[in-house]
Formats: C-alpha cells, structure tokens, sequence
C-alpha cells in the first residue's frame, strides 16, 4: 500500500490500534509449498505506526508495519481449558464485548486464579496519560490506549503468608518414589546412657593417683594389675585369665599393650619392665636400668617408653639386645604420664613437677616445656582429629583441663572442672573426649570439643576413678578406682551410624569377678 491509495480514514486511526493485514501481492517461490486455506480467522498482530511524509510530498503518508508483537485475546475461548470466568468478570464482559483486545476478561481470570474468586480487592486507579503526552495522538486515542492496557494489581502483597496453606518439601515428595533416599533431619542432642552396663569386681585394685593398671588392647582384651599379679579379661567371651604373678616381693605399677599384636608391657615397683606374650602367657624379657617403681608406659610400634619415680625417661627398643636405646632427662620428680602421638612423631611426658613435656623421636632434651599447671600431670591425651592438639589434666590443687598446639607451640585454652584431673582419652569416632576425676567428687565428664559443654556426667564410683581405657571401637570405657570396682560405660557413637544404642550396652546388666 502506497501514499496514494491510503484512505482519509485511514490517516485519522489511532496509532497503535489493531487491523486487519491487507492483500499483499507477492510471488509465489518455486520452493514453496502453497498454503492450505483456513477456515479459521486469526486475529492480527501488525501494528500500525504514525504515517511519515514522503520526500516528495508533505500531505501523502505510508503505513510501516512493525514486527513488535503486541497479543490480541479478544478471540480466546476460556472454555477450551475448562477455565471459568468468575462473577465480577462476567459483570463487565458485557462492557469488554466493544473492547477489541478483551483484556478486562482475562484480567478478572487472572486475578482469580491468583487469588481465589472474589477477593474484594479494587484495582488501582489507572494513571491519566494526556494526549500531550504522546505526539501525534488524539485524547480519544490516548484513553482508549490507556484503557486497553491499564494494569490489574492487587493493593496487597501476593507473597504474602498463608497458614492455613501446608509447605512441602522437596524430600517429602520424592522419599517414597526413590529408593535409598535419605530425609535429613535436625540432630536431637545425643543422650548418653548414665549408669554403667557392666561392673566388675576388681580386689586389691590400688588407689594410688601416679599408677596406670588398666589398658584395653586392639584385640578386644582388658589387662588389669591387681596387686602383684595382672589379669587378662576378654570383652568377646567375658573370660578372665591370669597373665602372671611378681611374688611378694614385687607389684604391678603399670600395663601397657602395645599398639598391634600381644604384646603387653608390665612396669614393676622394683623398677622393672617385663614384656609378655598375651596369646601364649609367655614372658619374653625382663628390662632393668630405672631405680624406682615404673609407673606408667607408652608405645611407638615396637619402641617402648617407660617412665619412672627416678625422674628418668628410658627410651627402649624390644628388637635390640640393649635395655634402652636413649635417656630422656627433664623432669625433677616422679614421671607419672607418658603418650606417643597418634602419628608416633612427639611423646607427650608428665610429672609431679607439675610439668608437661614433648620431646621428639631423636632428642633427649624436652623440645618443649609447660609449666602452667599447678599440680601432678598425670592425665595426657592427643586429639586423633587435628595434628599438634595435645590435651593435658592436672591434680588436687590445679583441677584444670588445658589444650596445647604443639606446632606452634601454643596455648589455646583452659578450663577448670572443679576435681582433680586423673584421666584424658578422646573419642576417635567424634570431636569427643572423656575425663576421669578424683577429690572431691569422683565423676567420669564427656565433653564436646572445643565448646567443653558437658555432654554427661556419669557418677556411680565412691573413690578417685584412677583408670581409664577405651575399647578398640571406640564406644566404650571402662574406669577403674579404689572401691575395687571396674566400670563400663557407653559414652561415643558408633563410627557409622553415631549412635548411642550398640550391641555391647544391650548385654544384660550384671556384677562379676575379675579374679
């Protein structure tokens, strides 16, 4: 369509009003198809802009059709998707039925589908625009532009809460549909069972703080020393059986398994250390070289370490023919606590000098030395979860838990329990660990690290619990004192499951003998 056959009519329509497409006369291309006829009329989407002068004359215009896509839905049939229109739209199709576009129909739908049939709520007044505001427009054209696309929005917030409305979540959906498909939920604090499972006799056990006469082998097998004699009781079969005897002449002072195998070290109050033979009730060899009782023992594969009342550190290896390889020297009292790193790099030492020690594999002189204790160090424990973290527990006049960073060479924190500090082991299951307690109030604490919130308090013992040992699980202690009584207890989740319940706690309860 040219300048020339445009209608006076034509010039006069609003702009942005909708037409029909006239005739275009255009040849048919020998590649295409031709077009089947259609029966149905489809409403059209060109848009007729404001006419422009031609260069050659200023009266005559042409009409440019766009390619903005502006939808009509005045031929929408709402039933074909069983979508009915609710009253208030009803009451104004009949005002809609002159309005080419519909858009008050679909207005109330939409409004209906967002908020339920007749929520009362006014549509904002539509803003004024005025025929100045648009070149080349009429004020008719401009308010049947403004009606055509004024803008249905609800005076309240569409996001806002519903209560009565329930929310799923997207594992309620699916958990049933597919297999192996774990809900999260939020972890309930873990409870930990307060009495004792197991209590068993233990006569003649001492109750002296700077001895260690309980240790609980990678084989499942408890080694006690009661008197001058060391008892053997296996956690399978409940089976008790006597290791060996020192005579009258001598007592035990310390047990110590070693790390892999039967081998058990038994340190004597004749300065003694003999190695047996669990499987076989053997004695291997007999180690002299301290002075004094030996009371407490440490492994590093096949490197034992003794510590003794001499205030000496004997660094033996059971393959040499020699009694000791190296001496450590530091400590100006009786050596009371002895640990070897769980990477066997540092030995951790502890006196009645009220001090902590660590000294390396090849050195004779502590690397590094603490002295904020104020009390014997009997109780040492190194975190099997992060490298360095080395737990200490002093006596009657400290009560004190501190924690060391032995890579940089730091103190990290300290916190006072109110009891002497007999015991320290960690939980290798969980950031878990255990401390056993003397004067004044004889109590087995489990802690939550590094919070140190109390996870329990197990009570039961009427003496110092002196011993402490861990099963090889790692669920399970067992705590020894001077009431001649040894106590087990279920205080650390399961590795997998991190549960409380384990098969060990389901035994029935029962007092025995270890001897």
């Amino acid at each position: 369509m040219d300048a020339s056959s445009a209608s006076p009519a034509a010039a006069s329509s609003p702009a942005f009003a909708f037409s029909s497409p006239p005739p275009v006369e255009n040849p048919r291309s020998p590649f295409s198809k031709p077009r089947p006829p259609s029966s149905i009329s489809r409403p059209s989407y060109l848009v007729e802009t404001p006419s422009r002068p031609l260069a050659h004359s200023s009266s005559s215009s042409r009409t440019i059709y766009s390619d903005r896509f502006i939808p009509s839905r005045a031929g929408s049939n709402f039933a074909l998707f069983d979508l009915s229109l609710p009253p208030s739209a009803s009451s104004s199709s009949s005002s809609d039925a002159g309005r080419e576009d519909g858009s008050g129909a679909y207005a109330a739908l939409l409004r209906a589908v967002l908020f339920g049939p007749d929520q009362g709520v006014a549509p904002p007044a539509t803003p004024d625009r005025s025929s100045s505001a648009v070149a080349g427009r009429s004020p008719s054209s401009s308010s049947s532009t403004s009606s055509s696309v004024a803008f249905w929005t609800p005076s309240r917030n569409i996001f806002r809460y519903k209560a009565e409305v329930r929310r799923y979540s997207l594992a309620e959906q699916f958990e049933d549909e597919l297999p192996g498909f774990s809900h999260i939920h939020p972890r309930a604090p873990r409870k930990v069972p307060r009495s004792p499972y197991k209590v068993l006799d233990a006569p003649a056990l001492q109750d002296d703080f700077y001895l260690n006469l309980v240790d609980w082998s990678s084989h499942n097998v408890l080694a006690v020393g009661l008197g001058n004699c060391v008892y053997l009781w296996n956690a399978c079969s409940s089976k008790v059986t006597k290791l060996c005897d020192l005579g009258v002449d001598d007592s035990v002072c310390s047990v110590g398994w070693a790390q892999r195998g039967n081998h058990l070290a038994v340190g004597t109050n004749q300065g003694k250390v003999q190695i047996w033979d669990a499987s076989r009730c053997r004695r291997i060899r007999t180690m002299e070289s301290h002075r004094l009782r030996v009371g407490a023992l440490a492994w590093s594969s096949s490197l034992l370490s003794s510590g003794s009342r001499d205030k000496i550190i004997l660094q033996r290896d059971i393959r040499a023919q020699e009694d000791f390889v190296s001496k450590l020297t530091g400590h100006k009292s009786e050596v009371c606590g002895l640990k070897w790193s769980h990477d066997n790099r540092e030995l951790a030492s502890g006196g009645n000098d009220n001090r902590l020690f660590v000294w390396n594999q090849h050195s004779t002189q502590p690397v590094l030395k603490y002295s904020e204790h104020t009390a014997a160090v009997k109780a040492i424990a190194w975190s099997p979860h992060v490298h360095g973290l080395l737990a200490s527990g002093g006596g009657t006049a400290d009560r004190c838990i501190r924690f060391w960073n032995t890579v940089t060479n730091s103190h990290l924190s300290c916190i006072d329990t109110g009891s002497q500090v007999c015991n320290l082991v960690w939980s290798k299951n969980v950031n878990e660990l255990v401390s056993t307690h003397g004067y004044s109030q004889n109590q087995i604490i489990v802690w939550r690290y590094p919070t140190m919130s109390k996870l329990a308090t197990l009570t039961g013992h009427t003496y110092r619990v002196l011993y402490l040992a861990i099963s090889p699980d790692g669920q399970t202690i067992v705590t020894g004192a001077g009431d001649e009584t040894l106590r087990f207890w279920n205080v650390f989740p399961s590795p997998k499951s991190q549960n409380t319940g384990s098969d060990i706690g389901a035994r029935s309860l029962g007092r025995s003998h270890i001897r």
